[in-house]
């Protein structure tokens, strides 16, 4: 449908070169953006470059540190002149650090928060002025289920996802009058490398997601692909500061 196409669009997706960053990158290519990839890991962004353009869709890779300032900037401003245009950004770079609250150093409380929150912010105002210039654009923030849940081991994960949704509110209502909608999605439980290693760590953690979600099975990154292209498109000009569940039912079940 024409109100999903995204031909002429230049998407940047940080963490795209893998799991659920990469399926959004796969979508926004398959409706017709040009994608760049924006994270550290070269080698893993080179084979995720090989994939999206052996299905004909046109995507960089760029190297960057996404939470340096200057790195963001030079990497948004790059892209800009490369594609002509900033028309989506969806900061979905992350990580989680799984320990109680009373063994987390400072260094890893900061680690956490500027890669999961501090970067969204950087990135947001760097793509700010290429969207104004263009008449208006998307912000996609990717949050968790753990932006409103918590568990103990996730201190700086849970606060930093729950900063990323109020962030989206306060970027929402700034740039609304730009025609720049921000919205989040929160994820569920996904199968991805990341909860590999949190089912590894954590005990009984699969058996409890099997009996809390409602749909019976762990999310799969492809889950993601039209939640972003609705958001990212003019099916969504109307839509901004809100925050789309994709959790099978996890949150909802009492």
């Amino acid at each position: 449908m024409m109100m999903f196409d995204l031909s002429g669009k230049t998407a940047i997706v940080t963490g795209g070169n893998g799991g659920i960053g990469f399926a959004m990158a796969s979508a926004l290519g398959e409706a017709g953006a040009s994608i760049a990839l924006v994270a550290r890991d070269a080698g893993k962004g080179k084979k995720a470059i090989d994939a999206l353009s052996g299905s004909g869709i046109e995507a960089v890779f760029c190297a960057a540190d996404v939470t340096s300032e200057q790195s963001v900037r030079k990497t948004v401003d790059t892209v800009a002149a490369r594609f002509g245009s900033v028309d989506i950004l969806v900061n979905n770079a992350g990580i989680a650090i799984r320990k109680r609250p009373e063994d987390y150093s400072l260094a890893e409380w900061h680690q956490v928060l500027d890669t999961n929150l501090t970067s969204a912010f950087l990135l947001s105002h760097a793509a700010y002025p290429h969207m104004r210039k263009a008449g208006g654009g998307k912000i996609v923030n990717i949050g968790s289920i753990m932006s409103h849940l918590a568990a103990p081991f996730t201190v700086a994960y849970s606060a930093s996802k729950g900063g990323l949704v109020q962030l989206t509110k306060a970027l929402a209502t700034a740039w609304a009058t730009d025609n720049i909608q921000v919205n989040a999605i929160l994820p569920g439980w996904i199968d991805t490398d990341l909860t590999i290693s949190a089912r590894e760590q954590v005990d009984g953690l699969h058996d409890n997601v099997m009996r809390r979600t409602p749909a019976k099975r762990w999310g799969s990154p492809d889950d993601f692909k039209g939640p972003v292209v609705f958001l990212s498109s003019g099916a969504s000009n109307f839509v901004t500061g809100t925050q789309l569940l994709v959790d099978g039912g996890y949150s909802a079940l009492a």
